[in-house]
Order: structure tokens, then sequence, then C-alpha cells
């Protein structure tokens, strides 16, 4: 029987780029609704090629056959802040990897978030790995961290989004648990909102091993 494990941060208010407005009430109007304030790249989410101007893809033009498959977990729990992430550090997942598949980096970075480190001391894709990434045909890229590299730093940033993205790699960004997955070869997937022209979205990710 297969075991599940749930990737998704849960949204809630006060998280960066989310907000909840209260829109009917079960008292006055009979039901219960809300109205939800959403960054286009808050929590767990996927980017588009859009996002950096790579092409006019959205997150709704991704195939379903896309957002699923197999994706190889790199152990790198415990990782140090700011760590640029190499080619070094996939070990022999480097070796097995085949075109098509995914990577998922557990580095436990999800456990530092509502700390100013979550976003400002990440470790991150080195260009290096990026370049890898593209020329082994990577499916999906997934990390723990806001994003694939330094927000902080705009050249880094739009460099990294831009070579994964040119080469048609699906970038998810702000997974977690991803130390609960107890195998290294494991099913993934991370279904996006379908949003017309939409340059990211919140998505649900999960693993069954």
């Amino acid at each position: 029987m297969s075991r599940i494990i749930d990737l998704t941060l849960t949204l809630h208010p006060g998280m960066r780029g989310v907000q909840f407005e209260p829109k009917y009430s079960y008292k006055e109007h009979g039901w219960n609704a809300q109205m939800y304030h959403l960054y286009s790249h808050c929590g767990t989410h996927m980017d588009a090629p859009n996002h950096y101007n790579v092409n006019n893809k959205s997150v709704a033009d991704w195939p379903l056959a896309r957002l699923m498959g197999p994706a190889w977990v790199v152990d790198l729990y415990g990782i140090a802040s700011r760590t640029l992430i190499t080619t070094k550090h996939l070990g022999d997942v480097a070796a097995t990897f085949q075109a098509g598949d995914s990577l998922l980096f557990n580095t436990g970075w999800s456990e530092r978030i509502g700390s100013p480190e979550y976003r400002e001391a990440l470790p991150r894709i080195s260009q290096e790995l990026a370049h890898w990434c593209a020329d082994h045909q990577v499916n999906m890229l997934g990390v723990e961290t806001p994003a694939v590299a330094d927000p902080l730093n705009r050249e880094e940033i739009q460099t990294i989004h831009r070579i994964l993205l040119n080469a048609d790699i699906i970038i998810v960004e702000g997974l977690c648990h991803l130390n609960k997955i107890e195998k290294k070869k494991i099913q993934f997937i991370a279904l996006p909102l379908k949003i017309k022209g939409g340059d990211g979205a919140p998505v649900r990710a999960l693993a069954t091993e």
C-alpha cells in the first residue's frame, strides 16, 4: 500500500502574501465564506515561464502529465545557510538520474519559516547545477526554500530562474516535510491552481512511496 506524504505549507493569515477577508457569515447570511487574497508565489507554489519573461507559458499551460511522476529526493538535511548547491551534492543520484525524472532537495529549510533566515540566508541552486538540470532534462525541481536562488540578489535570482525555465523545467518552491520521505525515489505530484496567464500559483504537493 502506498504511503502519502503531504509536502504543502498550510496557507494562513500572517503568512507572506496571504490575507483572508470575511465575506459571509452563517449567522447573518446562512453560510460561511471568505475572500482569499493570495500573492501568486505564496506558500508552496509553482513558477511559470512568464514569471521571468522566458515565454508566454503560464501555470495553466502545463500538461497534467508533467505535474506528476518519478522524483529523486536529495538528502541535504542540515545544510549550512547560504550554501550554493552543486552537482556534487547530488551524490549517487547523478549517476542514476534519467531524463524526465524530477529532483527534490531535502534541506530542512521549511523548519525555519517565520524567521528572517528563511528568506535571507537560504541555500540555493548554483548556476552549475541549474545547467546540469537543463542538460539532463529534469522535469520538476522542488525546494524547501521560498526560492531556488537568493531573492535579495536580483541578478542571481533572474539568472537561475531563466536557466531552468528556458529548459522547460517546472519549478516548485516552498515545499515542506521532505524529511518525512523514507525512500530515495518516490512519485511526486504538484498541482497548481489553474489560472489563465498565471505567472505562478499555490500548489498542493505530495509524495507517494
